[in-house]
């Protein structure tokens, strides 16, 4: 059995600055980037349609690494009042 979470459900997207300038698109775990965007929004734009694909959670980072911001994407309840 894996401990894999299967692809299109779960997980963590993150946008994380990249070590040779620019932004990088990561899922949480990855040793690799899935994708390398010259600015942070596009990036940003680019995780956002990741992680509502896969209903996962998104982290945006700022330029320190630090998480800025976090959106969850799916499992989210429906009925709740606000």
């Amino acid at each position: 059995m894996s401990n894999k979470k299967s692809p299109g459900k779960g997980g963590t997207t993150h946008v994380v600055p990249a070590k040779d300038g620019g932004w990088n698109v990561k899922r949480g775990g990855a040793s690799r980037a899935s994708g390398h965007f010259d600015t942070k929004q596009q990036a940003v734009d680019r995780a956002r349609e990741i992680s509502r694909n896969a209903q996962s959670e998104l982290k945006i980072h700022n330029q320190d690494g630090r998480i800025a911001q976090s959106d969850s994407h799916g499992n989210d309840p429906r009925d709740v009042k606000g």
